[in-house]
């Protein structure tokens, strides 16, 4: 049997050496995620804060802090609910191979949401909003947020369960112009399908009543944010992956999970919104200030031995990169099935998820003659016409049988194959003014953006390099030209202070380049800290792919259209900040400063990670 709670899992965790104890004050106002980021980097134990200031409530973070940590706590069911996917991928397999999958529809069954007739734990106290751990992770956020909530929502006149959505849905607390205990703010963005909901009660002269829980078993947290099929009830899937039904109750007309630690409950306010955010997010920026709808707080139910969780998101990788390899670890299999053609496909993480699609698909179109990506854009239209595949801003894509060992997650490796075999006059298709994530201020407003998809198969088309013309002689403002790897140089260049002082920089750069001369390296990147972008790959990806909208920031060496197709024979990618872009997540120095000491002083923190000054 899996966790009855947050509190069993944390004892399990502490029995096997991956949980430390805090005893210390800490501030939920910066500190704790001063903490929290150190010991991720580092690796560390999962964090149970004991004493937080302003709270009676422990707070516990760095629970996924490791993709060792977050398959040791699903450790009983990952392989079961794996066969379950392979069945759902190919039923007939469970004939074929009875021995392995005879427990599976059991398994299924077993997963089953439960009303919780007897035991009713949520409900043991009340508490207010103020009285719950105020974690403010970065110093512009816009107040307190609920950084792993369940949010639970039905339709209006449902009374089914299983027709219920559970989703991770960003929750502010405090601050802007909300009223304590009375307001709070629901963020959610494209393709959430509680956005369903919130619509039809629009529509409806019903109450829309929201639970938001928070804690509970590890295995509710991630099936908020896990996606799923339609047909799969996120509560469902959190009774699998924990070998332990979900329980839940009604009270008040409100749906209760019995094993969460908090439950707020509520009402979203018809035609009324707030500002809510700022916020730091997990593209490493911060996600700006705006409307979003206004839920009217009911209660804030405690169980008797209650823990906050919370996380702390920023640039990747952060601990909700393990939620992104534990749904790649699960559903990888499911990839051909729902994108016939596809056989892998990785959101990268470095580059903060959706800016970055990394694809290997299979050219079976014409084998007869010179491949060329046909099957492949086709693939590559799917992806970007379903679910949250359909949010990717660069999508690249490859064909598998140029080389069998192509791995989407050797990330190096990938765009070393795909630089060697692009034709920058055929292989660029774009997609203007449309939709990009909400998280992303590359574009040319909320939500409005391009996207790209690169497509390439085929024997190589050039040899790469990672050496200058003898020749080169930069404009006045580029300076520092460095390798990521062969084929892509970065060069430092002007900063961007409005588009025509941008473009006309660059039309000078194309002039002093010879197309000839870069024909080995088909990628250039436009960058004020050069150094900084070639210091690590992790790097290389975020700056180019967070800072750059594609059809507004994509030039090249002998550009051309041709009946509106666009190409070139160099690519260069304008990765420079703009001003309408959202400022980076900077640490607060103070803050640095006092958990500087708290790590010298003696305390619960001594000794356990070398300070970072």
């Amino acid at each position: 049997m899996g966790y009855k709670s947050l509190a069993h899992c944390a004892k399990d965790l502490e029995k096997h050496g991956m949980l430390l104890r805090i005893k210390d004050e800490v501030d939920p106002n910066l500190e704790m995620a001063e903490i929290h980021r150190r010991f991720f980097e580092s690796g560390g134990p999962a964090l149970l804060f004991e004493n937080v200031k302003g709270s009676p409530f422990p707070a516990l973070s760095n629970l996924y802090g490791t993709f060792d940590r977050t398959r040791f706590l699903f450790r009983n069911e990952l392989e079961k609910v794996q066969k379950i996917i392979e069945l759902k991928i190919d039923p007939i397999q469970l004939i074929k191979k009875p021995s392995r999958y005879l427990l599976s529809p059991f398994h299924a069954l077993s997963g089953l949401p439960r009303k919780a007739r007897f035991s009713r734990p949520i409900a043991f106290g009340k508490t207010s909003i103020d009285q719950l751990p105020q974690v403010k992770s970065w110093p512009d956020d816009g107040g307190a947020f609920v950084t792993l909530p369940q949010v639970f929502s039905m339709g209006p006149d449902s009374k089914d369960i299983m027709k219920s959505n559970l989703g991770m849905y960003r929750i502010q607390l405090s601050g802007n112009d909300y009223s304590m205990n009375e307001e709070i703010g629901l963020h959610y963005q494209l393709h959430r399908g509680i956005g369903v909901h919130h619509k039809a009660y629009n529509n409806s002269s019903e109450a829309f009543k929201v639970s938001i829980f928070v804690g509970g078993p590890p295995s509710n947290a991630f099936s908020a944010i896990m996606p799923l099929p339609e047909n799969l009830s996120e509560l469902t899937f959190a009774g699998l992956l924990n070998g332990r039904p979900f329980r839940y109750f009604q009270q008040d007309g409100y749906t209760l999970s019995a094993d969460a630690d908090f439950c707020i409950t509520g009402t979203v306010l018809k035609d009324k919104k707030k500002m809510e955010g700022p916020f730091g997010d997990h593209l490493g920026y911060y996600s700006l200030a705006h409307e979003f709808p206004v839920m009217k707080v009911d209660n804030v139910y405690h169980r008797k031995d209650a823990i906050w969780h919370f996380t702390v998101v920023g640039r990747p990788p952060a601990e909700d990169s393990s939620f992104g390899y534990l749904i790649h670890e699960l559903v990888k299999e499911l990839a051909p099935q729902e994108f016939p053609g596809l056989i892998d496909v990785n959101a990268v993480d470095a580059a903060g998820v959706h800016p970055l699609l990394l694809a290997i698909g299979s050219e079976r179109y014409m084998p007869f003659r010179e491949q060329k990506p046909e099957e492949l854009l086709t693939i590559a239209n799917h992806l970007l016409g379903k679910g949250q595949t359909s949010l990717a801003k660069y999508l690249f894509i490859a064909d598998q049988a140029d080389d069998p060992s192509l791995d989407t997650h050797d990330v190096r490796k990938y765009f070393h194959h795909l630089l060697e075999r692009i034709d920058l006059s055929r292989d660029l298709h774009f997609q203007t003014k449309t939709t990009i994530d909400t998280l992303d201020y590359s574009g040319e407003g909320w939500n409005q953006g391009s996207k790209v998809v690169v497509a390439c198969c085929g024997a190589p088309k050039r040899t790469l390099k990672a050496s200058l013309p003898s020749n080169l002689k930069l404009p006045a403002g580029f300076s520092n030209p460095q390798f990521v790897q062969k084929g892509i140089l970065a060069l430092q260049s002007p900063s961007y202070n409005d588009r025509k002082t941008a473009l006309n920089d660059i039309e000078q750069l194309k002039a002093a380049l010879s197309a000839d001369d870069f024909e080995h390296i088909p990628m250039i990147v436009l960058t004020e800290d050069a150094s900084f972008l070639c210091q690590t790959l992790n790097n290389f990806v975020w700056v180019t792919f967070t800072r750059s909208n594609p059809s507004y920031d994509l030039h090249g060496l002998d550009s051309f259209y041709d009946n509106k197709h666009w190409g070139c024979r160099s690519l260069i990618i304008d990765a420079r900040v703009k001003p309408h872009h959202a400022p980076p997540l900077i640490v607060d120095k103070k803050v640095s400063q006092q958990v500087d000491k708290l790590f010298r002083k003696g305390g619960s923190l001594y000794g356990s990670i070398s300070s970072k000054t």
